[in-house]
């Protein structure tokens, strides 16, 4: 079992918290390739809140990233300590996060979140800044482009196209199924872009969604109804 502690002094506020991101942000490493798409282990990461009682939940699966069956999976429920600020929205969830990774006793390997790495207004999302808290590799597959443009990719599945912030790619809209509504991938910490590509396609297999993420998800939202009993 390896311990992920949270930062002493964690932000409460959004000014240290918009401070602590540009020191961070620095530390982040995009030139490492990562592990190889159905080798080790993969983790998917999700959050889920309950907002009338400012409860967040979150949940951690590990998958063999050759057969994408469940070796072991982690709840975290805890208090909202952070207010919503868009962009921010990491300093609400990885408390949470940290505490479920650290109850878990098998290698996280890669770590997949349900959301974005650099592909963030301040290059900075959940699967970023827990990559260089953690020093794992991470990455992020989110559902919509956030507030960046793309181009529809090809419709059969594996297509991609670049998700842009001006002439900039921040990451690549991914075909996952054919004909069916892309997903968007970007690099977190310690591993590349297309790497990143090569891995949501190979946890999607038959949804447009990775496994990783849509097994965390039904996780932290079992863990939300259970801390509401």
């Amino acid at each position: 079992m390896i311990s992920y502690p949270l930062p002493p002094d964690w932000p409460t506020d959004e000014k240290a918290a918009r401070a602590v991101q540009d020191e961070l942000r620095a530390r982040v490493v995009l030139d490492e390739t990562g592990p190889p798409p159905g080798t080790g282990h993969v983790t998917g990461v999700d959050v889920a809140y309950d907002d009338e009682r400012d409860v967040v939940a979150a949940a951690v699966v590990v998958l063999d990233a050759a057969t994408l069956d469940v070796i072991e999976e982690s709840t975290a429920v805890g208090t909202v300590a952070f207010p919503y600020v868009p962009g921010l929205l990491a300093f609400r969830e990885i408390p949470a996060v940290l505490s479920a990774l650290s109850r878990l006793d098998a290698d996280p390997g890669l770590v997949v979140c349900d959301g974005y790495g650099v592909a963030h207004p301040r290059r900075f999302g959940l699967a970023s800044h827990l990559g260089v808290l953690t020093g794992l590799a991470t990455m992020g597959v989110a559902k919509n482009p956030f507030t960046f443009a793309y181009e529809a990719p090809a419709a059969p599945r594996g297509s991609a196209s670049p998700l842009l912030d001006g002439a900039e790619e921040v990451g690549r809209a991914l075909r996952t199924r054919e004909g069916v509504k892309p997903v968007f991938v970007s690099a977190g910490h310690r591993v590349t872009l297309d790497n990143a590509c090569a891995h949501a396609l190979r946890l999607t297999p038959r949804y447009r969604l990775p496994e990783s993420t849509r097994r965390a998800d039904a996780l932290c939202r079992a863990a939300l109804r259970e801390a509401a009993r």
